[in-house]
């Protein structure tokens, strides 16, 4: 084994190499051809493996991987955890990525850049890293260091964009009925012949800015498709200049062309701000003719009984590109292949039904906690998300990316919204009126609780109070704002798609469950903590404890069973005693001496939404059971129920 110079690294830009596991397995590493070498980006489990055996499926982890990364990122190199024999270790981790490559690039020539071979420890958590420049394990060196790059996202994003295409694609095309053969054949004819339009010299593809917002948005730039090169190989790539070209040749121009110039200094640069590219694919066209002429179409007599089916494809890819990347490289060696191999993926899960019932097929893309880049994951829409077919999906995504099995975290609803304009400093426009304020709590000064171990709410919530949305509830909706702002929780972390439920629809579900005679419709009866479960059960499918007291007094008492509430489930509770409702969004607790304070996030607010007016009133502040004037918050001659929803155990 050879020994590498001193100022040979590996640069992670993930905050730990090794996706958190107890068992052995091998993740692949993932890197840029746009970053240096060695540089790993991020790291995805390997699920596949081939049966009674260790060795993994490589034809279908290279599908997966098809599908899931972004074109611009490749597997640069493997991990293997649980080993005691690093070299050897190291050595199978190198073969296994050199496989997974070969596959991944489409028979060309691969760069030769060299594989990064890793093994963890599982015991100690120490990741040993070994390097390959030949590109294969013949040739293994030990590695002088590892270094773990800060701000990560900011690296991502400062030197890269994102390229987005999307491409309606309809397939026509006639089968025989009686041979479902010859049905398939006629299916695949068809996609290579959408595959070779997307090749085609006529193909027209027009690159604009998708972030409206700005005031220095070039004009749209019209590439087409005998300006490409169709090599799809982004090892010969050589980006021009730093410098973006300021002349409308799409041969010159760079992806900095439609990226800002400039971002606010209090932006936090992520995925959500980044600079975005609109690609759009346009095959329609008239050529000139020498001579006029009439129109011609042709017969073909079927020689069998056929019927006409058509197969619809909503293409979605995301693509990520160095800033310096020139237009034209950008499209032919990103976004055409992107294309190509979505709808490849989309064409083998439509081939098995066919002739059944022809699967509708979208992607989506996410961004999930611990990655700094995005990834894309295939549903099929006509499975329902709570379906089990579709959970397994979401569940097998999960394993795959390191992500926690008890929060949905790959639905629908977590999806990147690229619909969002953004200004000028890559921040989202806010809609007056559409929105309510978010996490007011954060922020707030600290509760005066000396040495106490603070609790609090895991997540966004909305703060929902009286006279909201116009309507008059002061007085008897306390309760009501207080299950909406439970709700909202439930919707901003995608347990649920549905809207937040006003006074009467809440109303009307307790009707619906026997709960109320239906004159409660309409009334302006009080609720509580009984009726918020009932609710929460009805809407949301979300169980909730809950907590009897019989005096005010009593609460300090249950600081400890609360703290534990916010550290497992994370959810707002809701506090009912009385006339009075609150909803509860943390605990400042010191077990020693039992001294705490409780986070209260109040519903009798009557004001405009304005952070600092709500904070100053002591809308939102922690709460001590006796202040310093000796005055109880909690009333001592009432009895308290505490609502605590539960987390569904759920993906």
């Amino acid at each position: 084994m050879e020994k590498l110079s001193q100022d040979a690294t590996v640069t992670v830009l993930r905050p730990k190499l090794l996706i958190p596991t107890k068992e052995p397995g091998l993740q692949w590493l993932i890197g840029s051809p746009f970053f240096p070498p060695f540089t790993v980006i991020s790291a995805f489990r390997c699920i596949h493996y081939l049966e009674n055996s260790s060795s993994p499926d490589y034809d279908k982890e290279s599908d997966d991987a098809r599908s899931l990364l972004l074109k611009g990122f490749d597997v640069i190199g493997a991990l293997v955890a649980g080993s005691s024999d690093f070299e050897k270790s190291a050595r199978e981790a190198i073969n296994a990525a050199c496989q997974l490559r070969k596959l991944l690039s489409d028979g060309r020539e691969l760069r030769n850049e060299g594989t990064i071979g890793a093994v963890a420890d599982l015991d100690t958590g120490h990741v040993h890293v070994f390097l390959s420049r030949s590109g294969d394990s013949t040739s293994v060196l030990s590695l002088a260091s590892v270094v773990y790059k800060e701000h990560s996202e900011e690296y991502v994003w400062e030197t890269g964009c994102l390229i987005r295409c999307q491409l309606p694609i309809k397939l026509p095309f006639f089968v025989p009925l009686g041979n479902p053969p010859d049905a398939e054949r006629m299916f695949l004819r068809a996609t290579e012949a959408a595959v070779a339009q997307l090749k085609d010299s006529q193909v027209v593809f027009m690159l604009e800015r998708l972030n409206e917002g700005s005031s220095d948005v070039p004009e749209p730039i019209i590439i087409r498709g005998r300006e490409l090169n169709f090599r799809v190989d982004l090892s010969d790539i050589k980006p021009v200049g730093e410098e973006a070209s300021q002349d409308s040749d799409p041969k010159t121009l760079t992806c900095k062309n439609f990226c800002l110039k400039s971002k606010s200094s209090q932006t936090v640069i992520s995925v959500e701000n980044a600079d975005i590219i609109q690609v759009s694919v346009l095959f329609n066209r008239s050529e000139k003719s020498p001579k006029s002429m009439a129109p011609v179409a042709e017969y073909f007599p079927a020689l069998e009984e056929a019927r006409l089916l058509v197969v619809d494809f909503e293409l979605d890819v995301l693509c990520y590109a160095a800033k310096n990347l020139s237009l034209i490289h950008a499209v032919s060696e990103l976004v055409i292949p992107a294309l190509v191999h979505q709808l490849n993926s989309m064409k083998k899960a439509v081939l098995p039904k066919l002739l059944t019932e022809c699967p509708q097929l979208h992607a989506y893309h996410f961004n999930p906690t611990g990655f700094v880049h995005p990834v894309t994951a295939i549903y099929e829409l006509s499975y329902g998300e709570t379906e089990m077919k579709q959970v397994e999906i979401r569940r097998s995504l999960h394993l795959r990316l390191g992500l926690p099995f008890d929060r949905p975290l790959l639905r629908v609803a977590n999806a990147l919204d690229f619909s969002k304009v953004k200004d000028n400093s890559g921040s989202n426009l806010r809609q007056k009126g559409l929105s309510l304020l978010k996490d007011v709590h954060i922020g707030i000064p600290s509760s005066g609780v000396s040495r106490g171990i603070v609790s609090l709410v895991q997540g966004s919530y909305e703060y929902h109070h009286y006279l909201q949305d116009g309507f008059d509830d002061s007085g008897w909706g306390c309760a009501y704002r207080s299950l909406q702002t439970i709700i909202s929780w439930f919707r901003l972390q995608h347990y649920t798609s549905i809207e937040v439920p006003s006074h009467r629809e809440i109303q009307q579900s307790l009707v619906e469950i026997g709960d109320k005679d239906p004159s409660f419709i309409g009334s302006r009866e009080w609720i509580g903590a009984i009726e918020l479960s009932f609710v929460l059960d009805k809407l949301l499918g979300v169980t909730c404890k809950i907590i009897n007291v019989r005096s005010g007094a009593e609460l300090p008492e249950k600081c400890r069973e609360l703290a534990l509430h916010f550290e497992n489930q994370g959810t707002p509770v809701m506090i009912g005693g009385g006339v009075l409702a609150y909803t509860l969004l943390g605990v400042d607790y010191n077990e020693s001496t039992g001294d705490c304070a409780f986070l209260i996030l109040d519903p009798h607010y009557t004001g405009n939404d304005e952070h600092k007016k709500i904070i100053n009133g002591g809308w939102c502040g922690w709460k001590k059971a006796v202040d310093s004037k000796g005055k109880n918050f909690f009333l001592h001659d009432k009895f308290y129920n505490l609502l605590l929803p539960q987390r569904p155990n759920m993906v």
